[in-house]
């Protein structure tokens, strides 16, 4: 009982830290006199899982499994507000039907499920959590990208402000519309955006993302952004 009750007090010291910081930019972003969006339909996207690891670390760490982290991170943290996400994995595991034998099918049958699953909540919203990569070593920041559905760009530019007004003051990235060849993001019809949390092929970013209590952090901010959204 012990361990459980500091577990919660760092937990909620974590997401009170992230709003703090978040309120000194309300002004700009959204008015934080309200969690505005706590009753609302949220819906946890961890992407990839299972065969499909997604994109690997410099030290081996497939992406699926931290985008499991954070995602599970943020479903805690959202319990202490009596929000209760569908979370569409929570094991690093593929959402594919037992039909599916090979990769492609079951990549394919995987990103269907994933929308059947979301197109089945009414009045929802998708946060699809990922991590990003590139060739060369000096990028780094979270970039949040949206889809092309009502309310999506505006969530998007709201998130992107709080991460950079609290973890990254120094990220200067832009949103952007998610490029209609991400399957997923392109076939759902609510209010949707992906948030690539950091560049695994950037050494110190990537040390951040597979530390425990920067994941914390993370899904404190993204937490603390969703629910301050106008």
């Amino acid at each position: 009982m012990l361990l459980l009750g500091l577990a919660i007090v760092t937990v909620l010291f974590l997401l009170n830290w992230s709003l703090r910081l978040c309120m000194g930019r309300m002004d700009r972003i959204a008015s934080s006199s309200s969690l505005v969006n706590s009753q609302a339909n949220l819906i946890l996207d961890a992407g990839h899982g299972g065969e499909d690891g997604g994109a690997v670390s410099l030290t081996g760490m497939p992406e699926s499994q931290i985008n499991l982290a954070v995602v599970l991170r943020m479903r805690d943290i959202l319990a202490f507000y009596g929000v209760s996400p569908m979370v569409l994995r929570e094991e690093d595991i593929s959402l594919h039907d037992n039909s599916a034998v090979s990769l492609r099918e079951k990549k394919v049958s995987d990103l269907k499920n994933r929308v059947a699953a979301i197109e089945g909540q009414r009045s929802a919203t998708l946060l699809s959590i990922h991590q990003n990569t590139y060739p060369n070593n000096r990028y780094h920041g979270a970039q949040v990208f949206y889809a092309p559905t009502e309310g999506s760009k505006e969530l998007a530019e709201h998130i992107q402000a709080v991460v950079k007004g609290t973890l990254q003051p120094e990220n200067e990235r832009s949103v952007k519309q998610i490029p209609d060849t991400v399957y997923l993001m392109n076939h759902i019809s609510c209010p949707a955006v992906l948030v690539e949390c950091g560049f695994l092929t950037n050494p110190e970013e990537e040390a951040q993302l597979l530390d425990p209590d920067y994941q914390k952090q993370l899904a404190a901010v993204l937490v603390g952004a969703w629910l301050t959204a106008p």
